[in-house]
């Protein structure tokens, strides 16, 4: 069954985010606790400990830690989950030659959220509000209505703000009517997209724009007094900040991605490698800042809903090969953002690559059926 989340604000007043904070540190001591037994067992006694086993101890552990009686049993068993998943996480890595990063133990400012997993028995919707069994009921921001039945919900504690994740199950997406219209796209730094119809999407640089209120906020965070409640402020500030810059980029990208998905059948795109792109230390700051991995992400799981077809090519030589005749510009390098072939082919670098993009696209797939 496909899952989708709906994401909202919500408020609890004082006495209820004293509770929620329990509940979160509870849930952080839990997890702390199941990655430690499985550390243990094995350093010390060369034994496995597996998710069926630490799930039946529950209970038990429970019963013995006066301060967890008043957690429900289910948010400790999703605890166990996914501590389970963190280290399933760490063999696949080790399994693969990747890089391990064996599970770490979480201090409290690194466990933010706890998972409810049971409607009308964890949790439920109560007159528009969220009634948590163990709390009250909360006041919700709906913003955008919800779809069909509730699974699960996540609480989510993020800068100082509290939001619930709602899994609902999801409808069954609705193509949208065909457009005929088939495009390549160039993704870059200083102009965030170029299409092959010649349309370039400007990079807004969410980050470098607010890098100077950050910069500011991050001194005064450094003189700080550590533990004082000026110092938790000012954190606070600067964690607001970021959380800001994350939005408006998402928000962005969005919105990009809802205009292709609407206009166009076929999507090409390059198949970058982010991860080694990002180890230039010329560069990294500004492909981080541009999301294309959130973009790419994004238009895969919309043009899904909407019965798009998105394909991605081999990145080689995509500006360095003229798109009109095929020569390749041998001595073309990045200063140089405009091209020039002895066939008469004159335009923007970006616009050639995107072009070529489209025509590598084509030239791998079958002949596109618009139905």
């Amino acid at each position: 069954m496909a899952l989708r989340s709906f994401k909202y604000r919500i408020y609890p007043n004082n006495r209820q985010e004293q509770s929620l904070f329990h509940v979160l540190n509870i849930a952080r001591y839990w997890y702390n606790m199941y990655v430690a037994e499985r550390k243990y067992a094995y350093e010390l006694e060369g034994r496995s400990v597996s998710k069926n086993v630490q799930l039946r101890q529950v209970k038990k552990y429970k019963s013995t830690f006066p301060q967890a009686k008043t957690v429900h049993s289910h948010i400790l068993q999703v605890v166990v989950s996914d501590a389970d998943k963190a280290f399933q996480a760490f063999f696949r890595r080790v399994k693969n030659g990747e890089t391990p990063g064996y599970p770490r133990f979480k201090g409290r400012h690194r466990y933010h959220s706890f998972d409810l997993k049971k409607y009308n028995n964890d949790f439920k919707l109560d007159n528009r509000r969220l009634n948590l069994t163990f709390i009250d009921r909360i006041r919700i921001r709906w913003h955008r209505p919800l779809e069909n039945k509730i699974k699960t919900c996540r609480i989510i504690h993020k800068a100082g703000k509290w939001y619930v994740s709602f899994a609902c199950e999801a409808n069954v997406p609705t193509p949208l009517p065909a457009t005929g219209r088939q495009i390549g796209i160039d993704v870059g730094v200083s102009k965030l997209i170029m299409t092959s119809d010649g349309h370039s999407e400007a990079n807004p640089n969410f980050y470098r724009r607010s890098q100077c209120r950050l910069r500011r906020l991050q001194r005064k965070l450094a003189r700080a007094e550590r533990g004082s409640n000026n110092r938790r402020k000012v954190l606070r500030q600067v964690q607001r900040q970021h959380e800001h810059v994350k939005s408006q980029r998402r928000d962005f990208l969005d919105k990009l991605v809802y205009d292709l998905v609407q206009d166009f059948d076929f999507i090409a795109q390059e198949d970058l490698q982010i991860l080694n792109m990002v180890r230039n230390r010329h560069l990294s700051k500004s492909i981080l800042d541009s999301g294309w991995g959130y973009f790419k992400k994004r238009l895969l799981d919309k043009a899904a809903d909407a019965g798009r077809a998105v394909v991605f090519v081999d990145p080689a030589y995509t500006s360095k090969t003229c798109s009109s005749c095929g020569a390749r510009f041998e001595t073309l390098t990045l200063a140089d953002r405009w091209v020039r072939c002895t066939c008469g082919l004159s335009l923007d670098r970006d616009h050639n690559a995107a072009i070529n993009i489209l025509n590598r696209s084509l030239a791998r797939t079958e002949p596109l059926e618009l139905t």
